[in-house]
């Protein structure tokens, strides 16, 4: 009988990627039960590569959205999780973007991806085929993170000479990395008076350059903290998760959860069969 394993292998890309991409992980699935895992809303674009079949991807969990294959897909920041479909087998990478990744890497702003999974090849064209070959044909993870760098940089240095890879405005670069840095728990309304701006302007800005208003950003940054602590193997309770993460209380954890998931957090721990399995 087939061994129940799910291996990740995570990477830290090459230092001068590290202001466009936060991180890769190689994934490995195997003998796991047929399910449909939640990808979660977080501070990231996710692009993932499959090396086995097609990735079977859902812009949302138990609401009715209709299933895409993908070779390859790239996401922008999100408000709900996306639903992959799973037989309990399957093999990729994930590569996680900064909304400043997005003008380097795909040469427009996160915003323009914002809420949507398109196929990757869409956004880098041939440069997508390649990296798709390097990393099927790659009998390593070091050279599959290998091979991302490369290709990443490429991709980088293509985009230089248009000159698109600086942000519309400084301070935009500077709240995001604000609501980072505290995860989501600091006022909207602080952060803009420290950059000299209305609350209001902030807003617009922030939205037009990542897809989000810095509010939503800051409650998905809330909730992938949350995401975070109960995923651990041994977690938390769900209280003391919901004061750690920054939430006034329970319930109020439990609203985004169902808002973010489509589902409870006690039916999401039972049904998400990825938790624990590794």
């Amino acid at each position: 009988m087939e061994d129940h394993t799910a291996t990740g292998i995570g990477a830290r890309p090459s230092p001068v990627l590290r202001q466009y991409v936060d991180s890769y992980v190689g994934f490995d699935l195997r003998g796991l039960p047929t399910g449909v895992h939640c990808g979660p809303p977080s501070r990231a674009l996710t692009a993932v590569i499959s090396l086995s079949d097609p990735l079977e991807v859902a812009a949302g969990v138990d609401d009715g959205s209709p299933v895409t294959r993908f070779g390859s897909v790239a996401g922008g920041l999100m408000c709900r999780s996306v639903a992959i479909h799973h037989d309990g087998r399957q093999q990729g990478v994930q590569v996680s973007l900064t909304p400043l990744g997005a003008r380097a890497i795909y040469g427009m702003p996160a915003a323009e991806l914002a809420h949507r999974l398109v196929p990757l090849d869409e956004l880098l064209g041939a440069l997508a085929v390649e990296l798709v070959d390097r990393l099927r044909s790659a009998t390593t993870w070091a050279a599959r993170f290998t091979a991302l760098d490369e290709l990443l940089l490429r991709a980088v240095g293509r985009g230089a000479c248009g000159d698109h890879v600086r942000w519309v405005r400084p301070e935009v670069a500077e709240a995001w990395r604000c609501l980072v840095a505290a995860r989501g728990c600091v006022q909207v309304g602080a952060v803009a008076a420290e950059l000299g701006w209305s609350r209001r302007y902030l807003t617009e800005r922030f939205r037009g350059e990542v897809g989000l208003s810095p509010k939503t950003f800051a409650r998905v940054l809330r909730f992938e903290h949350a995401h975070e602590l109960a995923s651990a193997q041994d977690p938390l309770p769900w209280g003391d998760v919901a004061t750690v993460s920054g939430y006034a209380d329970q319930a109020h954890l439990v609203r985004d959860w169902r808002e973010f998931t489509g589902r409870s957090p006690t039916a999401w721990r039972r049904s998400e069969v990825l938790l624990g399995a590794g």
